[in-house]
């Protein structure tokens, strides 16, 4: 009898077995409405409550801040674009974007990716373990600093064993904790819209002001360019790439809009320093244990696909270990950090300038990436992809010339209009202090269309 051929099944709380390695066609399943449910639960996070808050504070009226958190919420519709190219290859973001960088010069905007994503995840939990260490407190356990170890430890506890089992549980808590977070949520807005000062005019925001809000609205999805094609990796070939983009859209832009705006809202009513404290004036005293734990499963939920990403980031990078057992590096990594972070006073701070400083890297890293894809079409050679020196993506000793000179352009652009607390370039001040760090992505998109439109075969798929 002919021996049967064993297929690794992506089921829920099974450790998945794939990493970077293409999803084989017999192998894939699912819909495009998953992507909805993960978008939309990943980004139901207290974050952007704080978004929102900041857009007033840099002086912009309720209706002027709503606007950008509006437009900022339109950004997933790129994110989740940029997922179509994983449904043609069966692999990863960092994997493909292979193909406009080189095989080697992908390499450093994957370190930097891995450094980003467990920052991001180290700051989610920090901000989860301090909203559970005041929830321990609201029910009567004033557990100092063994209270906060506790918090600490259940915080990674949740989303070092999701990220651990893989894809399909990812996919799976992301879907479930997005029914309880919403409902939680939803009675948050029900609290802090009613009364929103909708009528309070803008404290003469200018450029400056203008421009950090958008800065702050779009480095949040914009830190998501090198995820979405992770999770689209395993949905069947024959999935609507329409389908694909809208599910994904909508699920980040639905819960990003729906967040920020609560933030607008409870800014125009008190004082959203410190946020959480801010936001938990507003509410009821009953409600209030609540919504702490909202905090937490936001920051969960959040970390959960950044810290699964990561050890998919790893892989790229050459650790000659499985998904499973790469994630253990990055969940340690960020253990360190969360405990660094919640005993010295000023490491956060210090993280969040350093994160935010990096978008002089990713903006243009992103614009380049996107631009390949368009003229790609997503049409991608998936065997060059892993085929290093032999294969069509080896370019210049590994580099691809066009895309390196266009990111450099890029970035120099992000630098000189940056405005950050690390660093001010020298054009912020000519421009009335706008910060136009974003806008390198354009700069580096626009540089790799024109060095690279001209050269059709370079695009075309392997026969």
């Amino acid at each position: 009898m002919a021996q049967q051929e064993t297929v690794d099944v992506d089921e829920v709380f099974r450790v998945e077995t794939h990493g970077i390695d293409p999803i084989p066609d017999a192998e894939r399943h699912g819909s495009a409405k998953d992507l909805f449910w993960l978008w939309f639960g990943s980004n139901l996070t207290f974050t952007y409550v704080i978004n929102g808050a900041l857009a007033v504070a840099f002086g912009l009226s309720f209706w002027q801040a709503t606007a950008v958190v509006v437009i900022g919420g339109l950004s997933f519709f790129a994110i989740s674009a940029a997922g179509l190219s994983g449904i043609r290859t069966g692999t990863a973001t960092l994997v493909i974007s292979r193909a406009a960088f080189g095989i080697r010069g992908n390499f450093p905007a994957g370190v930097l990716n891995w450094v980003v994503s467990i920052g991001y995840t180290i700051v989610n939990t920090v901000v989860g373990t301090l909203a559970l260490e005041v929830f321990f407190a609201e029910i009567g356990w004033q557990g100092g600093t063994a209270g906060r170890a506790v918090a600490l430890l259940v915080t990674l506890a949740l989303t070092f064993a999701v990220a651990m089992w893989g894809h399909a549980t990812v996919q799976f808590a992301e879907r479930w904790m997005a029914y309880v977070l919403a409902a939680g949520f939803g009675v948050l807005l029900l609290f802090v819209l009613p009364g929103a000062d909708t009528a309070a005019a803008a404290t003469a925001p200018g450029l400056s002001g203008w421009s950090l809000a958008f800065v702050v609205m779009f480095a949040g999805p914009f830190s998501y360019v090198p995820m979405p094609a992770d999770y689209t990796r395993y949905l069947p070939r024959t999935t609507s790439l329409r389908s694909i983009t809208w599910m994904g859209a909508l699920g980040g832009f639905v819960s990003s809009v729906a967040l920020g705006v609560a933030g607008v809202a409870a800014a125009t009513q008190t004082d959203m320093t410190d946020a959480v404290a801010g936001a938990e004036s507003l509410l009821p005293g009953w409600f209030q244990p609540l919504f702490l734990a909202l905090v937490l499963g936001g920051s969960v939920t959040n970390s959960i696909i950044t810290l699964y990403s990561s050890s998919l980031n790893l892989q790229v990078l050459g650790i000659p270990w499985s998904r499973a057992r790469a994630i253990v590096i990055s969940a340690a990594v960020t253990a360190v950090g969360s405990l660094a972070a919640l005993f010295l006073t000023d490491f956060t701070t210090s993280l969040l300038s350093f994160l935010s400083l990096l978008i002089i890297v990713f903006a243009p890293w992103g614009g380049v990436f996107l631009a390949d894809m368009l003229l790609r079409r997503c049409r991608y050679d998936s065997d060059a992809l892993h085929a290093g020196s032999t294969g069509a993506y080896w370019y210049r000793s590994g580099y691809h010339p066009a895309a390196l000179a266009a990111l450099l352009a890029g970035m120099a652009f992000a630098a000189l209009t940056c405005d950050s607390e690390l660093w001010t370039g020298p054009l912020v001040a000519p421009l009335g202090g706008a910060d136009l760090t974003l806008l390198g992505s354009v700069v580096s998109g626009l540089t790799y269309w024109a060095l690279t439109r001209r050269r059709a075969p370079a695009y075309a798929p392997a026969a």
